[in-house]
């Protein structure tokens, strides 16, 4: 496969850098909203946390997630890179996975399910927090990965 330009490959880093930080600022909402839903006693104050929570659910979520995962991709296979090839690459492409299962379903069903609930969010709750810190714990393993870049290349040839 014909691999890119160096104006290609930054425009395509450039994208993927923007996703992921688009991603990133959600997770520093949605726990600022949760930790807001967690001591509020306002039943209106808890309603908009979740409002907002689901509304980014459905949107920013789903855009980043998508917009980081593709951009991802194109990288690995357009670049020397590969698929396959280095251990940090393998060990991103298992986040991202991670992190499309609880933002397109997790994150969207719990808030959700809080929104349906009328006061009694405690089980909807909990899942929600467990949710956004492996979220946000699997987006920052993500960013030291692509810093470090720690286990080298497989011995294995690959994509």
């Amino acid at each position: 496969m014909k691999k890119i330009t160096l104006q290609q490959r930054r425009i395509l880093l450039l994208l993927h850098i923007l996703f992921a930080a688009i991603m990133f600022g959600v997770q520093v909402a949605f726990i600022i909203l949760a930790l807001t839903a967690s001591v509020t006693d306002d039943a209106a104050m808890l309603r908009s946390c979740y409002t907002i929570m689901h509304l980014l659910a459905d949107s920013s979520v789903r855009a980043s997630t998508i917009g980081t995962a593709l951009t991802g991709i194109a990288l690995s296979v357009l670049t020397s890179w590969g698929l396959f090839r280095y251990y940090w690459v393998i060990a991103k492409e298992v986040l991202t996975l991670l992190a499309i299962g609880i933002g397109f379903i997790g994150l969207y069903e719990w808030t959700l399910r809080g929104l349906d609930d009328n006061g009694s969010l405690t089980v909807h709750h909990t899942w929600l927090m467990i949710g956004i810190a492996l979220q946000t714990i699997s987006i920052i393993i993500m960013y030291i990965l692509s810093v470090w870049k720690p286990g080298g290349k497989r011995k294995t040839p690959a994509l």
